[in-house]
């Protein structure tokens, strides 16, 4: 598949079962409360990103919760371990930038947004690239049955990456990216509408990103690598 039929698929994916988007969207709401339930929304995904690489066009089902829970933690794991260093050097950025205050006794403004964003923008830079790393990490979990060690076999990482190609692999992020940003632009008017337009967020347009995001990375690297 292509990348444009790609994301078409994947923005129709969702809507073909509103009630499991809806689902989806209490385990959003619910986790305001609870931690618990967020895992499970990652562990749906994962069960989305798992079905459609073997090649199902339909949202899977919400049973087997104890597995699903254990899945979006293995998630968690992957995406804490890989986002570590981008995270420490934008927290240390932070720091370094009040230190200089404090060390100073007087705030200067020059030194201290130089520091702030100099490192905010190296923070980011490390955070696409690992997110790069972690997408295939991610993904070859779920090709190994939900192992969590192969999200750590860099070799077998490495390769599936030069089956894609750097270029077409970028491009597709890329795109994610602006639809995220699209995302992001939605969700920012409608929480401007009281209550309504931040359930409408919470139950239907946070679930419906992250059903397209999963659909969207099964379906480029099946696409894409041998499986």
């Amino acid at each position: 598949m292509e990348i444009g039929e790609i994301i078409s698929d994947s923005i129709s994916f969702p809507s073909t079962d509103w009630t499991k988007v809806l689902i989806l969207g209490i385990m959003f709401l619910t986790s305001f409360i609870i931690i618990i339930p967020i895992f499970m929304v990652m562990g749906y995904c994962f069960r989305i990103l798992k079905s459609s690489l073997a090649g199902f066009n339909e949202l899977p089902d919400f049973d087997m919760l104890g597995e699903m829970f254990v899945d979006g933690l293995k998630v968690f794991i992957v995406n804490f371990i890989y986002f570590i260093i981008p995270t420490m050097v934008i927290i240390i950025g932070g720091w370094t930038s009040i230190a200089s205050v404090s060390v100073t006794g007087m705030a200067n403004p020059t030194v201290f947004f130089a520091l702030l964003s100099g490192m905010s923008i190296i923070g980011l830079i490390l955070a696409i690239v690992f997110g790069l790393i972690a997408i295939i990490a991610i993904v070859n979990m779920a090709l190994n049955d939900s192992a969590l060690g192969a999200a750590f076999r860099f070799s077998e990482i490495l390769e599936q990456n030069s089956m894609i190609g750097w270029g077409k692999y970028l491009i597709w992020y890329l795109v994610m990216i602006v639809i995220g940003f699209i995302g992001c632009i939605i969700t920012n008017f409608l929480n401007l509408i009281p209550l309504l337009g931040i359930l409408i967020v919470i139950l239907a347009i946070y679930p419906y990103i992250c059903i397209f995001y999963a659909r969207s990375a099964a379906l480029f690297f099946a696409s894409n690598v041998e499986i």
